[in-house]
């Protein structure tokens, strides 16, 4: 079985992630970095690919860009999208926004865009830190809710 053909596939094991990324070298380099992280990673192409993904796999990662498919930031819908969707639907996954016009870590610009963190791409070379301050910010802040929800569940 090739390699492209095994990682369309998530098991319960896995730790699956997406990326929406117009950037190549964001893309290679993201690739490498969640894969050396232990996540199966899917990358999107399109807004309409993106969106179809997400709706069908609960990803524990999401790192898209400003610019994803589009030529301004407003045009974004992927971002778009995730910014209207209820936070029910999105809380499974670390939503991480990547660009140029971004401080890394602003809780500001992370609020304003709807996703946990902002990281400027010159940082980009400290991605692999960044993902997993990102994500053990994000599972300590939502430990409370997942094991209430655990316990309601076991009742």
């Amino acid at each position: 079985m090739s390699d492209a053909f095994e990682t369309q596939f998530i098991t319960a094991a896995d730790k699956p992630a997406l990326l929406a990324l117009s950037s190549q070298e964001w893309q290679d380099t993201c690739k490498k970095v969640l894969g050396e992280l232990g996540y199966k990673v899917h990358a999107a192409s399109t807004h309409q690919e993106f969106a179809t993904r997400f709706s069908q796999v609960r990803y524990q990662v999401v790192i898209t860009e400003e610019l994803f498919a589009s030529d301004k930031p407003g045009e974004n819908l992927t971002l778009k999208s995730l910014q209207s969707m209820p936070v029910a639907r999105r809380r499974h996954a670390t939503i991480i926004l990547l660009g140029n016009s971004y401080k890394t870590f602003a809780p500001m610009q992370a609020f304003q865009n709807s996703v946990h963190a902002v990281i400027n791409a010159a940082e980009i070379i400290m991605l692999k830190q960044l993902v997993e301050k990102t994500v053990a910010e994000n599972d300590l802040f939502l430990l409370g809710f997942r094991d209430a929800q655990k316990r309601v569940s076991s009742l």
